[in-house]
């Protein structure tokens, strides 16, 4: 009887499970409710799924569109870079859902490894995400809580005079332990940035291929590291996003949230409207 009265209990809460799983995955489905997120996989053709990059943030800018920040050099098309790009011409997808279509179009990116060498500090790129998706401040791993601002740190070199909090450095000095938590395949890992390149910041935070524009958190000092007692999940000011790998010790580089930041404001000061300007992360769930 005592065995019975178990399997039936274990019975209603498996019953239950299936009916909140179900109501969940419904509203998966609603493209009202699509979610976009930091460490998300896009691609550009739905031909090519192998050929991605990862969202670094997703917020709103001055002008109120939802915008999703990537790195410059996840495209080539010398036609288009560096300028503006109001026409739908790039269509960006969830890499996981290409059915759902575009989740927004490519309005902006400088490839500083193409037809932009010599733009090394202002490799990334601005998605205009479409009305039915919305920004989330949760991705995978990280929970991004705006974008980190450094009192008294050396300003980007993209920084117009006077630079504010949120287009200042990190600092990389012997005694600075100015840390890095990541996203991408690899999982969640966190290091310490050991050198500050014009804002290209140096780490031993790893990523690989195909992890170009995720996401970078600022480790506060005192806030819990990912592990498995917390389910691998971190929160901090968005710091920057994934670069590239190169000839170094350690060889691990990301494009500062400062440099973004700070190139944004002076493009949208000589020409007001620019797409990305002002750029707020969400704080939406």
């Amino acid at each position: 009887m005592r065995n019975r009265r178990i399997f039936s209990v274990l019975t209603g809460f498996l019953a239950l499970f299936l009916t909140l799983t179900g109501t969940a995955n419904a509203v998966d489905r609603d493209s009202s409710a699509k979610r976009v997120f930091n460490a998300m996989q896009i691609v550009f053709n739905p031909d090519t799924p192998d050929a991605f990059c990862t969202i670094g943030t997703v917020g709103t800018d001055k002008y109120g569109r939802k915008i999703a920040i990537s790195a410059g050099h996840c495209l080539r098309d010398e036609r288009y870079a560096d300028r503006e790009i109001p026409e739908d011409v790039q269509p960006v997808y969830d890499r996981a859902d290409i059915a759902f279509g575009p989740i927004g179009h490519v309005r902006y990116f400088k490839d500083p490894e193409g037809s932009m060498v010599g733009h090394a500090t202002k490799d990334y790129m601005i998605i205009e995400l479409v009305s039915a998706v919305t920004p989330s401040a949760q991705g995978p791993y990280l929970r991004q809580t705006g974008a980190v601002q450094v009192g008294a740190g050396r300003p980007s070199p993209n920084a117009p005079d006077p630079a504010r909090a949120e287009e200042r450095l990190l600092g990389a000095a012997l005694f600075d332990d100015n840390e890095l938590v990541v996203s991408g395949q690899l999982g969640v890992f966190y290091g310490r940035i050991t050198n500050n390149s014009q804002g290209i910041y140096q780490s031993w935070a790893p990523h690989k291929a195909g992890d170009s524009g995720g996401p970078a958190i600022w480790h506060v000092p005192g806030s819990a590291f990912p592990s498995a007692e917390n389910g691998f999940q971190a929160t901090g000011p968005w710091a920057g996003i994934t670069k590239a790998i190169v000839v170094g010790i350690p060889p691990f580089t990301y494009t500062s949230s400062a440099n973004i930041l700070a190139d944004l404001r002076a493009r949208d000061a000589a020409r007001p409207g620019v797409y990305g300007a002002g750029f707020q992360v969400t704080n939406n769930p």
